[in-house]
Protein backbone atom coordinates (compact mmCIF):
# COMPACT_ATOMS: atom_id res chain seq x y z
CA UNK A 1 0.00 0.00 0.00
CA UNK A 2 1.28 3.44 -0.91
CA UNK A 3 1.00 6.64 1.04
CA UNK A 4 -0.84 8.48 -1.71
CA UNK A 5 -4.46 9.30 -1.01
CA UNK A 6 -7.20 7.87 -3.18
CA UNK A 7 -9.02 9.88 -5.79
CA UNK A 8 -10.73 13.00 -4.47
CA UNK A 9 -14.47 13.22 -4.30
CA UNK A 10 -15.97 14.71 -7.45
CA UNK A 11 -17.56 18.13 -7.20
CA UNK A 12 -21.35 18.22 -7.03
CA UNK A 13 -21.40 19.37 -10.64
CA UNK A 14 -19.19 16.45 -11.74
CA UNK A 15 -21.30 13.99 -9.78
CA UNK A 16 -24.56 15.26 -11.27
CA UNK A 17 -23.11 15.25 -14.79
CA UNK A 18 -21.99 11.62 -14.33
CA UNK A 19 -25.40 10.63 -12.97
CA UNK A 20 -27.16 12.35 -15.89
CA UNK A 21 -24.87 10.57 -18.33
CA UNK A 22 -25.83 7.20 -16.83
CA UNK A 23 -29.44 7.95 -15.84
CA UNK A 24 -31.19 10.42 -18.16
CA UNK A 25 -34.35 10.66 -16.03
CA UNK A 26 -32.45 12.38 -13.23
CA UNK A 27 -33.67 15.79 -12.12
CA UNK A 28 -30.40 17.72 -11.64
CA UNK A 29 -31.98 20.21 -9.24
CA UNK A 30 -33.25 17.44 -6.94
CA UNK A 31 -29.90 15.64 -7.13
CA UNK A 32 -28.00 18.82 -6.27
CA UNK A 33 -30.13 19.36 -3.15
CA UNK A 34 -29.97 15.75 -1.96
CA UNK A 35 -26.25 15.38 -2.66
CA UNK A 36 -25.43 18.69 -0.97
CA UNK A 37 -27.43 17.67 2.12
CA UNK A 38 -25.64 14.32 2.25
CA UNK A 39 -22.21 15.87 1.93
CA UNK A 40 -23.03 18.57 4.46
CA UNK A 41 -24.23 15.97 6.95
CA UNK A 42 -21.10 13.87 6.48
CA UNK A 43 -18.75 16.83 6.87
CA UNK A 44 -20.62 18.16 9.89
CA UNK A 45 -20.35 14.75 11.56
CA UNK A 46 -16.60 14.78 10.97
CA UNK A 47 -16.34 18.30 12.41
CA UNK A 48 -18.39 17.36 15.48
CA UNK A 49 -16.26 14.22 15.90
CA UNK A 50 -13.11 16.31 15.93
CA UNK A 51 -14.63 18.59 18.54
CA UNK A 52 -15.76 15.78 20.83
CA UNK A 53 -12.35 14.12 20.43
CA UNK A 54 -10.72 17.26 21.87
CA UNK A 55 -12.92 16.70 24.93
CA UNK A 56 -11.89 13.06 25.23
CA UNK A 57 -15.23 11.62 24.15
CA UNK A 58 -16.48 10.05 20.94
CA UNK A 59 -19.53 11.00 18.88
CA UNK A 60 -21.10 7.77 20.13
CA UNK A 61 -20.61 8.85 23.74
CA UNK A 62 -21.89 12.33 22.90
CA UNK A 63 -25.12 10.75 21.64
CA UNK A 64 -25.67 9.02 24.98
CA UNK A 65 -24.95 12.22 26.91
CA UNK A 66 -27.37 14.10 24.67
CA UNK A 67 -30.11 11.50 25.13
CA UNK A 68 -29.74 11.67 28.91
CA UNK A 69 -29.85 15.49 28.92
CA UNK A 70 -32.90 15.48 26.65
CA UNK A 71 -34.66 13.12 29.08
CA UNK A 72 -34.61 15.96 31.63
CA UNK A 73 -33.57 16.03 35.26
CA UNK A 74 -32.57 13.74 36.91
CA UNK A 75 -31.01 12.66 33.54
CA UNK A 76 -31.77 8.96 33.85
CA UNK A 77 -32.88 6.30 31.38
CA UNK A 78 -32.90 2.55 31.16
CA UNK A 79 -30.36 0.93 28.84
CA UNK A 80 -33.15 -0.47 26.66
CA UNK A 81 -34.71 2.96 26.25
CA UNK A 82 -31.32 4.44 25.40
CA UNK A 83 -30.68 1.70 22.84
CA UNK A 84 -34.07 2.29 21.23
CA UNK A 85 -33.61 6.08 21.18
CA UNK A 86 -30.18 5.74 19.53
CA UNK A 87 -31.13 2.92 17.18
CA UNK A 88 -28.63 0.48 18.70
CA UNK A 89 -28.76 -3.16 19.63
CA UNK A 90 -28.85 -3.92 23.37
CA UNK A 91 -25.35 -5.43 23.11
CA UNK A 92 -23.92 -2.29 21.48
CA UNK A 93 -25.62 -0.12 24.10
CA UNK A 94 -24.18 -2.25 26.92
CA UNK A 95 -20.70 -1.91 25.42
CA UNK A 96 -21.10 1.86 25.13
CA UNK A 97 -22.41 2.20 28.69
CA UNK A 98 -19.57 0.03 30.05
CA UNK A 99 -17.05 2.35 28.42
CA UNK A 100 -18.79 5.47 29.69
CA UNK A 101 -19.06 4.15 33.25
CA UNK A 102 -15.31 3.52 33.15
CA UNK A 103 -14.76 7.11 32.01
CA UNK A 104 -16.96 8.53 34.77
CA UNK A 105 -19.51 10.00 32.34
CA UNK A 106 -22.47 7.94 33.56
CA UNK A 107 -23.37 5.59 36.38
CA UNK A 108 -25.30 2.34 36.09
CA UNK A 109 -27.23 1.15 39.12
CA UNK A 110 -30.19 -1.03 39.98
CA UNK A 111 -33.48 0.77 40.49
CA UNK A 112 -34.18 0.61 44.25
CA UNK A 113 -37.93 0.35 43.62
CA UNK A 114 -37.53 -2.43 41.01
CA UNK A 115 -34.29 -4.39 41.47
CA UNK A 116 -34.65 -5.94 38.01
CA UNK A 117 -34.49 -2.56 36.30
CA UNK A 118 -31.16 -0.85 35.61
CA UNK A 119 -30.85 2.93 35.47
CA UNK A 120 -28.16 4.83 33.59
CA UNK A 121 -27.61 8.31 35.00
CA UNK A 122 -25.55 11.25 33.81
CA UNK A 123 -22.73 12.22 36.18
CA UNK A 124 -21.57 15.77 36.89
CA UNK A 125 -18.53 15.05 34.71
CA UNK A 126 -20.76 13.76 31.90
CA UNK A 127 -22.93 16.86 32.09
CA UNK A 128 -19.84 19.09 31.97
CA UNK A 129 -18.59 17.23 28.85
CA UNK A 130 -22.01 17.75 27.28
CA UNK A 131 -21.89 21.48 28.09
CA UNK A 132 -18.35 21.81 26.69
CA UNK A 133 -19.41 20.03 23.49
CA UNK A 134 -22.41 22.35 23.19
CA UNK A 135 -20.16 25.40 23.54
CA UNK A 136 -17.89 24.14 20.76
CA UNK A 137 -20.82 23.18 18.54
CA UNK A 138 -22.41 26.60 18.97
CA UNK A 139 -19.27 28.32 17.67
CA UNK A 140 -19.03 25.89 14.73
CA UNK A 141 -22.72 26.26 13.85
CA UNK A 142 -22.66 30.07 14.02
CA UNK A 143 -19.64 30.05 11.72
CA UNK A 144 -21.40 27.64 9.36
CA UNK A 145 -24.44 29.90 9.06
CA UNK A 146 -22.64 33.26 9.15
CA UNK A 147 -23.43 34.12 5.53
CA UNK A 148 -27.18 33.64 5.99
CA UNK A 149 -29.46 36.42 7.16
CA UNK A 150 -31.92 35.77 9.96
CA UNK A 151 -34.69 35.53 7.36
CA UNK A 152 -32.69 33.00 5.29
CA UNK A 153 -31.97 30.96 8.43
CA UNK A 154 -35.69 30.92 9.19
CA UNK A 155 -36.60 29.78 5.68
CA UNK A 156 -33.85 27.15 5.63
CA UNK A 157 -34.97 25.83 9.01
CA UNK A 158 -38.58 25.60 7.87
CA UNK A 159 -37.71 23.89 4.59
CA UNK A 160 -35.37 21.35 6.20
CA UNK A 161 -37.96 20.61 8.89
CA UNK A 162 -40.59 19.95 6.20
CA UNK A 163 -38.20 17.57 4.42
CA UNK A 164 -37.42 15.82 7.69
CA UNK A 165 -41.11 15.38 8.48
CA UNK A 166 -41.74 13.91 5.03
CA UNK A 167 -38.98 11.33 5.53
CA UNK A 168 -40.13 10.58 9.09
CA UNK A 169 -43.72 10.07 7.89
CA UNK A 170 -42.62 7.83 5.01
CA UNK A 171 -39.97 5.94 7.03
CA UNK A 172 -41.12 5.96 10.68
CA UNK A 173 -38.64 3.23 11.61
CA UNK A 174 -35.63 5.05 10.13
CA UNK A 175 -34.63 6.93 13.29
CA UNK A 176 -32.02 4.34 14.17
CA UNK A 177 -29.15 2.94 12.21
CA UNK A 178 -28.80 0.09 9.82
CA UNK A 179 -25.61 -0.95 11.64
CA UNK A 180 -24.00 -0.06 14.92
CA UNK A 181 -21.24 2.53 14.75
CA UNK A 182 -19.20 1.35 17.75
Amino acid sequence: MGDTPGPSEPTLEEQIAAYQREFQDLDPQVEEIVSALGRLNRRMNVAYGRQTATLGISNAEWEVLKALVLSGAPYQMGPGDLAKRLGLTPAAMTHRIDRMVGEGLVTRDRDESNRVRVIVELTAEGREKWLEAMRLATVFEEDLLQDLSQAERGVLGEVLTRLLRRVEDAQPDAGGRLTDLD
